[in-house]
């Protein structure tokens, strides 16, 4: 039997995925509160976590008003099939690279901060000729106004 928080997270998230069938959510209570793990098909893990977060963060924003109306705190884990934990944390398999380790780019290839400063310089350059564009303007206008008989 599932409790209203459980059958909450499932109305929302059923609403959101191709593959409503696949949605499971466990309910685990702890010192901390009310853990909700959500599992759903590989192909709706990005509708469920959304743009940034954006989704999962309001699903949990939507929990803690709910947890405010039960006198409960609640928390939301998206969980992968397998059970591996998919928003949140960094996952632990990325290693990084070891300190003595020096990366090298091919001459014939241009870096993303080669391009960076290439598009900085050409803003630069497009920023300096609407500035003395403007100021052309402005002492053509202020020498109009010079010629007027006040």
């Amino acid at each position: 039997m599932s409790t209203i928080d459980q059958q909450f997270v499932e109305y929302i998230v059923k609403t959101l995925v191709n593959n409503p069938d696949k949605v499971n959510i466990d309910r685990n209570i702890d010192e901390k509160g009310v853990l909700l793990a959500l599992s759903v098909d590989p192909e709706d893990v990005g509708r469920v976590i959304g743009k940034r977060g954006a989704t999962a963060q309001s699903i949990r924003t939507l929990l803690r008003a709910l947890g405010t109306k039960n006198d409960a705190r609640y928390n939301l884990k998206i969980v992968n099939s397998d059970g591996e934990r998919i928003s949140g944390e960094r996952p632990e398999h990325i290693e990084t690279a070891p300190a003595d380790y020096e990366h090298t780019e091919p001459t014939a290839v241009r870096t993303a901060e080669d391009i960076d400063a290439d598009e900085d310089a050409t803003d630069e350059g497009e920023e300096e000729a609407e500035t003395s564009e403007l100021a052309e303007k402005t002492r053509a206008e202020l020498a109009d106004l010079d010629d007027l008989d006040i």
